[in-house]
């Protein structure tokens, strides 16, 4: 496959959002389902079952896959939306930049470990990689030490006071208003473009 020459207009930035799985450098979330949060009550419901139910029974066994069967519908629809999503990236951009972020160690977090569990974005940078690669693409991968949240992306002052529930914070160089997300997602970009050696 010939490479495809990226430009600075075509290469998305993303900034991982637990809640919405992403937020690109045009202020876009990826309005991920929640597919595990929608079966909880149902898997719940299931579980409880399963937990009453006799060891070493027909009725035990029974439920235990009733249990699986949930699980898996979720991994599926997960993986579907996955799939189109990162095939939909892929067709609109020649190049994505994101943070290698520790997704196992998130997960294990007392506060995001559901959310980030359920929305799968590992997965979807396994399927970006591969789909980029098919059609000469890149994928580009910053650093996770890169201070994409804390760096003003009009004057790059570094805010090393901004906190994890700052959502908008006012660059004290500049005086721009940032979102953080968005903020983040331009300045992945930027950075992404610069190691393209786009200028």
């Amino acid at each position: 496959m010939k490479p495809v020459e990226p430009t600075s207009e075509t290469v998305l930035g993303l900034d991982y959002s637990s809640p919405s799985l992403f937020v690109d450098n045009h202020g876009n979330t990826a309005n991920h389902p929640k597919f595990y949060r929608q079966t909880e009550t149902q898997l719940a419901k299931a579980q409880r079952k399963l937990s009453h139910r006799k060891k070493g029974g027909k009725n035990r066994e029974k439920q235990r896959l009733k249990v699986s069967k949930l699980h898996e519908k979720v991994a599926n629809q997960r993986k579907d939306f996955l799939h189109k999503l990162s095939r939909q990236i892929t067709n609109a951009y020649t190049a994505v930049a994101i943070e290698d972020l520790n997704m196992r160690g998130m997960a294990q977090g007392l506060y995001l470990a559901k959310s980030t569990n359920d929305n799968g974005y590992g997965m979807l940078k396994t399927f970006l990689a591969y789909k980029l690669a098919e059609q000469g693409k890149q994928l580009v991968v910053i650093d996770k030490w890169f201070p994409s949240s804390k760096r003003c992306r009009f004057c790059q002052h570094e805010n090393k006071k901004l906190t994890l529930g700052d959502r908008v914070w006012v660059c004290p160089r500049c005086g721009a208003e940032l979102d953080r997300d968005e903020n983040a997602a331009i300045n992945i970009k930027n950075e992404g473009c610069r190691m393209l050696v786009i200028i």
